[in-house]
């Protein structure tokens, strides 16, 4: 029953990489089983009554991959498509994501299916604080801890806060992360996941031999995770030439204004009709010329269709799951492509919510600074593991970060044994 559940293609994609790595991995079939199905899938209707006073039942899920080596971190999203088993792709991934950079978490994640950009702020706030209460005996800080996510901020992080230390009479800050910085967030938190794909980007340039100077890099995607990543590359030196959304795509050889096109952004919600750079079609721009490509939005973009015509030297994986398990084969054929693999690119994120959620527990906080060094410390380490590990058994760097992690896993597993 759980796998009719869980019928959906990227749950399909987690489910074959995840298999692969197993295969290479020799696990036994019985710690096999145990490593790759959720622990728990939550799905809760949520009622919520709307501005024209119509009620209105949305549906939300929460999925807690793994509880083995520590509480579940992921994030909560608010969207059209959001289903339970691309929630639950999404959790298994950051269960990986967590093992790989040697956090103290499982992997979860959640989402309800809902347009929030065509809900009132009063909307969202209802239906940030029903399902937060519809959920409430599955969270907490040493249960799962969520974040923000597409179509969440730190807005929906402070209502949940709100909603959780209310029931619980006193605050508590380590219910979430990614909370405003007056409740106890962490500097560093917003561009984390950004800046953490540019410093890999950067240190993949050196070990290939290249220099920033005169390096071009393409950005799909212009939220939270491309806008920074374009930000922080453009302060290393890098010419970011191509920047697309959803509204279509940019170039401009000589290098586009990011601090430019962020202020067209505020102001119209979109990069269309930025006059700093040419409009070019969404598809074309991930093939252009360029030294990094940064794939920094929605999943499954790097296809069978065009993974043979990429002219890029460094395929940086910014969003989640960008690349299909076809996709990859035809890039360790062609073996001229640095892939930096979604679960050790964009792991960012989590690991500065982490700092956050040890900083709530201590009642101390870490300034900009101190949080980006330790970010940027825990990367280097992680991608030089990865590194290691693909050259010594002669393996792709994403079979060899899924290895590492998916070993740590079952590692764990294995130690604390099956209760009977």
């Amino acid at each position: 029953m759980q796998k009719e559940l869980l019928a959906n293609p990227v749950f399909a994609m987690a489910s074959t990489q995840f298999d692969e790595v197993a295969g290479f991995l020799a696990l036994p079939d019985d710690l096999r089983e145990r490593c790759k199905w959720p622990k728990r899938l939550i799905s809760v209707a949520v009622p919520v009554k709307l501005d024209s006073g119509e009620t209105r039942v949305f549906y939300g899920h929460r999925v807690q991959h793994h509880l083995t080596r520590g509480p579940c971190k992921g994030g909560l999203r608010y969207h059209p498509a959001v289903d339970l088993g691309e929630v639950a792709a999404l959790a298994m991934w950051m269960n990986w994501k967590c093992a790989l950079m040697d956090l103290p978490y499982g992997g979860g994640k959640g989402g309800i299916a809902c347009n929030p950009g065509a809900m009132s702020p009063g909307e969202l706030e209802r239906l940030t604080r029903r399902f937060t209460m519809e959920i409430l005996p599955f969270i907490g800080p040493e249960v799962d801890v969520m974040a923000p996510d597409m179509g969440t901020n730190e807005q929906t992080m402070a209502w949940i806060t709100d909603t959780y230390s209310v029931h619980h009479g006193h605050l508590v800050p380590s219910i979430v992360t990614g909370k405003p910085l007056t409740m106890q967030g962490s500097a560093g938190r917003t561009q984390a996941t950004g800046h953490g794909v540019a410093f890999l980007a950067s240190n993949a340039l050196h070990r290939i031999n290249g220099s920033l100077s005169n390096t071009t890099a393409i950005v799909q995607g212009f939220g939270n995770v491309g806008s920074h990543a374009a930000a922080t590359l453009s302060t290393y030196g890098v010419r970011i030439v191509g920047l697309s959304d959803a509204s279509g795509g940019l170039w401009n050889a000589g290098g586009i204004d990011i601090a430019a096109l962020r202020a067209h952004v505020a102001e119209h919600k979109t990069i269309g009709g930025f006059p700093g750079a040419d409009a070019i079609d969404g598809e074309e721009l991930l093939c252009m010329p360029c030294d990094i490509l940064v794939p920094a939005a929605l999943d499954r973009v790097i296809t069978i269709d065009n993974a043979a015509k990429l002219r890029c030297r460094i395929l940086a994986e910014g969003a989640n799951g960008p690349t299909t398990p076809e996709a990859d084969r035809i890039l360790r054929e062609r073996g001229d492509i640095f892939v930096i693999p979604d679960i050790l690119c964009n792991a960012g994120g989590v690991t500065v919510s982490y700092f956050e959620w040890v900083q709530n527990f201590q009642r101390f906080q870490w300034n900009e600074r101190e949080v980006i060094t330790r970010l940027e410390t825990m990367l280097q380490r992680a991608s030089e593991k990865v590194t290691s590990f693909a050259e010594r058994h002669g393996i792709g760097q994403r079979m060899a970060a899924q290895a590492i992690a998916i070993k740590t896993v079952a590692d764990a597993k294995a130690q604390r044994g099956l209760f009977p």
